[in-house]
């Protein structure tokens, strides 16, 4: 079974789901009801002349809750309801303030609406931000013009991150994306005995190459970024790409933002990686090093969406749709992909053609 990475969110650096209330930490939506929702949508509609009208869809997103809503005489909202613990409230607003940025330059990114002078509320408990609803169907990634919009569309958003830097929310690193992670598995007891030692063995020979590899890129500079730039986060429409959930954005290399678009092959990625940077270049400098770190990321996510999955596996929702996590087969097919990436790394940088 081969669980495709680039869809998936990774596990937030450091968060910690304690809670002084234990029954809410083991599931932490089981109060965020239908009516719930609504309520807490009309508690900041209502002041704004709006209300909903009953109509509600969930939408896919295991870390958060989020679901569109009908409003009255109006097209619907796009709510979502934060996963408590995860990030302070000051990171939270960091994120809005940046895709507001972004927004602000006519750069298409979905920014979080200002009801009541702010972007981020409360409703019994739960935080939570509304956006507006942009449709957009998945881009076809196979067309070399596609592929240099949407690069166009990153440099821009890097160009903008790179003006000043995040200060609440976390830089994707080493620590927190490979040893917390791996420390995390191993302390808590996920990696079956009897396949322990070899994933062990396994991911510490993989951060060892991790290691090369950032060692090999030398000092790059770190900036703003989506996070989690995958196929499903860029919406397609005829006006052409638009951004939409940055809930995973951070301080990071520029090339985090430009991997996941990549396809699985060498060769189809070097054709793939040259579009994206014949546009990404039009608005911002790439630094050619930074190509030491494709699979190096690749296996830091790897390793870190283990640990996120390991991180929520209390929440009911999790066991439900990740059925295969923690079986026997998952774990080693995790030792088998990391052996992968062992050599990946080894292999030398991927080169635009």
């Amino acid at each position: 079974m081969n669980h495709d990475l680039s869809s998936q969110p990774p596990a937030p650096s450091g968060d910690d789901e304690s809670s002084a209330d234990p029954a809410r930490a083991a599931a932490p939506y089981a109060r965020l009801t239908p009516e719930c929702v609504l309520d807490a949508l009309d508690s900041v509609l209502i002041p704004a002349g709006r209300r909903t009208d009953g109509r509600m869809l969930a939408l896919n997103s295991y870390e958060n809750r989020v679901y569109q809503v009908g409003v009255e005489d109006g097209p619907p909202v796009v709510a979502k309801f934060y996963r408590s613990e995860r990030w302070s409230d000051e990171a939270i607003l960091e994120e809005h303030a940046f895709v507001a940025e972004l927004a602000a330059r006519e750069i298409p990114a979905v920014p979080a609406l200002a009801l009541e002078g702010r972007t981020l509320h409360s409703y019994e408990g739960f935080r939570f931000s509304v956006f507006e609803r942009r449709g957009g169907r998945a881009p076809d990634l196979d067309r070399s013009d596609t592929l240099e919009w949407i690069g166009r569309f990153i440099g821009r958003i890097h160009a903008v991150g790179a003006l000043t830097p995040y200060r609440a929310r976390p830089t994707l690193d080493i620590e927190t994306f490979g040893y917390e992670p791996r420390a995390y598995l191993l302390e808590h007891g996920f990696v079956p005995a009897d396949v322990r030692s070899a994933w062990e063995a396994a991911v510490n020979l993989a951060l060892e190459g991790v290691e090369a590899a950032f060692e090999r890129a030398g000092d790059v500079r770190n900036l703003r970024l989506h996070g989690d730039c995958h196929p499903s986060n860029v919406l397609w429409t005829d006006a052409g790409p638009h951004f939409v959930d940055f809930d995973d954005s951070r301080m990071g290399p520029a090339i985090q933002d430009l991997w996941l678009l990549l396809p699985g092959d060498r060769e189809g990625a070097s054709r793939a990686l040259a579009d994206l940077l014949a546009g990404y270049e039009d608005f911002a400098e790439f630094e050619p090093r930074e190509l030491h770190l494709i699979e190096a990321l690749r296996t830091l996510r790897l390793i870190h969406y283990s640990a996120w999955l390991a991180r929520r596996w209390h929440d009911p929702a999790f066991p439900a749709a990740f059925p295969w996590f923690n079986t026997q087969r998952y774990w080693e097919e995790r030792i088998l992909e990391l052996r992968e990436q062992i050599g990946a790394m080894q292999e030398g940088p991927l080169w635009p053609v």
